[in-house]
């Protein structure tokens, strides 16, 4: 057989087919390892404010094959094992169990029997659990589970079959049968909830890459059959920050206070007090920093007498929004470096434009351009069967399983993309006032009700802050039907942009500045650089022109009236008037699971009336006028 290359994009390595993914690829499957496979040569990525809420000392990511140089490189990068371990030939139909031992590198599994040496296939239906277990079905004991008679009821001779027969249709017509004793069973009735423990198939507390002489987990949840490609066999927990550089107009000490206090190894070197660790973290972090020694150890003092050089964006607080925010709002406070240069422009509105771009343009306070952003994305673990809230080990859904499944990982999976974008951000107090009216604040009342009864609950508090405001969910809308518009403006694929909305609400009496606005970004391959279609579009009069295609979009939903007049959609009801015709993106867009989406926030419907309800009306009027001109 012709020999293979296998290869996964370093992108791919964090989603979907991060630490626990299963990789289907050349009718061959696969799930990747957990992270004490990874190489020593893996890369580590700079993001110190993400790191620092994770709670690790580094980030590092896949290294990368030179192009040409594939058939020469041993494997360097994170480790994919075979899974499902059940395979069958598609022409004799005989299973085989698959063992380490059996691999021959860059060649496919082939079945021994047949002349032509077909491909082995991997069975369609493994075993998983709420504590993110995943294993093979067994399928002897599937097979002889049925079994009539002694002979049947003790064969231990693992020759199986699996059997498609014409008789029947859908899961009936799939049979598992022994060759030896004649016991079969068929698949129907294996996605049933307690199907597994009946047939005496419990959780053995493993996972596919854990050797043989790993020690199980013990577990008590229950197992389920689940189909391989099935969406509920991995949920990702990722996080991104984006890089921000130092302030502005700082004098030479502040800058490398800043560089010392944002350093990774700082908040152990500040903690360590004298101990046997803290001579090197400082000559490392003076070393990287470029400053003396002393300094380094003056900065400390000087934080421990509460006089901050510099605040940090890191030390203020987990939020990484809250940096952002202050960047992309007052982009002359920060300097451009290369990996993040941002300049203010507006939408070139004039006083003799039509009504509807002056309304507009009351409506936005700020537009800023970023030609050149750095993203990085870090993989902290993943469930299974039911999506998990992401803030603990336990929680109503799926148990969170580390991307180190024997100890605490002290380093995560992460990679840094580049892209361009573009922020709005909307008029504070315009939407303050939009806010305080009694029908908007009773309808996102009714939503927050649905938001305090879901189980993603206290990871959805964590995008919107301690409240869930009107702001969020119709910006959340906004980013949403942006993303759409600019799939249709700029060339890029809807797919490959992404959202990060800035709608928080802080703990009364906080000093931190509000939020209103969102920033649409391009982050999406692994090499340097974009198209421009994104800055082109952000650029008067282009931008304004967007905007309005997309509030005259967002009123029209071939859904309608049962899109319009939904009182709770999707997983828990946390969407109103928001469907896959009208609003929903691809699950790499959006950053709360496409949670929280209404339209009715946005343009108006009824009583309720939507932030940009006039900018909608008098574009309508002016085409109105402008048909009966025609």
């Amino acid at each position: 057989m012709k020999d293979i290359r296998r290869k996964v994009r370093r992108a791919q390595t964090i989603v979907p087919f991060g630490v626990g993914g299963i990789l289907d690829i050349r009718g061959e499957s696969f799930v990747a390892a957990d992270i004490r496979s990874w190489a020593a040569s893996a890369e580590r990525v700079e993001s110190p404010r993400l790191a620092k809420k994770l709670g690790v000392q580094e980030l590092r990511s896949a290294p990368v094959i030179p192009s040409g140089k594939a058939a020469f490189a041993s494997r360097i990068g994170p480790t994919y094992v075979r899974f499902p371990k059940w395979l069958f030939c598609p022409q004799c139909r005989y299973m085989v169990l698959w063992h380490q031992g059996h691999e021959v590198r860059d060649r496919q599994p082939t079945c021994g029997r047949c002349p032509a040496r077909p491909q082995l296939a991997p069975m369609r239906f493994i075993q998983v659990c709420k504590a993110g277990h995943m294993v093979d079905i067994d399928w002897h004991r599937w097979a002889h589970s049925r079994g009539e008679g002694h002979s049947q009821r003790q064969c231990r001779v693992h020759r199986l079959r699996f059997l498609a027969t014409p008789e029947s249709s859908g899961l009936e017509a799939l049979r598992v049968a022994c060759s030896v004793c004649r016991a079969s069973r068929n698949l129907s009735g294996i996605s049933q909830k307690n199907i597994l423990v009946q047939t005496g198939m419990p959780c053995p507390g493993t996972h596919p890459w854990h050797s043989e002489t790993d020690e199980a987990e013990p577990c008590e949840e229950k197992p389920r059959a689940v189909q391989r490609g099935a969406s509920n066999v991995y949920f990702p927990i990722t996080h991104s920050a984006i890089d921000i550089p130092a302030p502005a107009g700082l004098s030479e000490d502040d800058e490398s206070a800043q560089r010392v206090v944002n350093h990774p190894y700082w908040p152990e070197y500040k903690d360590a007090d004298g101990g046997p660790a803290s001579g090197l973290l400082k000559s490392l972090i003076a070393l990287q920093c470029d400053v003396s020694e002393e300094y380094v150890e003056t900065v400390r003092r000087r934080h421990f007498e509460e006089v901050a050089p510099v605040p940090s964006a890191a030390d203020s607080d987990d939020d990484l929004s809250i940096a952002e925010w202050a960047a992309f709002s007052e982009p002359e406070s920060v300097t451009n470096s290369q990996t993040f240069s941002v300049r203010r422009t507006d939408l070139g509105v004039r006083p003799d434009d039509p009504d509807s771009l002056r309304k507009l343009d009351a409506g936005i306070s700020a537009v800023v351009i970023a030609d050149r952003v750095r993203e990085v994305r870090a993989l902290e673990g993943f469930s299974r069967y039911e999506p998990s809230s992401g803030d603990a080990e336990e929680s109503e859904g799926g148990r969170v399983v580390s991307v180190n499944t024997h100890t605490r990982a002290s380093w995560l999976p992460a990679v840094e993309t580049y892209g361009e974008g573009i922020f709005i951000a909307v008029d504070e107090e315009r939407v303050s006032d939009w806010e305080q009216l009694p029908s908007v604040r009773e309808w996102t009342r009714r939503i927050e009700s649905n938001l305090g009864a879901s189980y993603k609950a206290d990871w959805l508090r964590g995008k919107t802050g301690l409240h869930l405001l009107p702001r969020f969910v119709m910006l959340h809308t906004l980013a949403h039907h942006f993303i759409r518009q600019l799939s249709y403006d700029s060339g890029y694929n809807a797919a490959s942009l992404r959202e990060r909305v800035y709608a928080r609400s802080h703990a009364p009496g906080s000093a931190l500045p509000p939020q209103a606005g969102v920033f649409i970004y391009t982050a999406a391959g692994d090499a340097e650089g974009t198209l421009g279609g994104l800055v082109r579009q952000g650029q008067p009069p282009n931008l304004a022109e967007t905007l309005i295609r997309l509030l005259e979009s967002a009123q029209w939903c071939s859904q309608d009236p049962l899109c319009a007049d939904s009182t709770g959609r999707s997983l828990a009801n946390l969407n109103r008037a928001a469907c896959h015709a009208c609003t929903l993106l691809p699950e790499t867009c959006c950053e709360i699971d496409n949670s929280l989406l209404d339209r009715t926030l946005l343009i108006g419907e009824g009583d309720v009336p939507g932030f940009f309800r006039g900018v909608l009306q008098a574009a309508l009027e002016e085409s109105a006028e402008a048909v009966e001109l025609s």
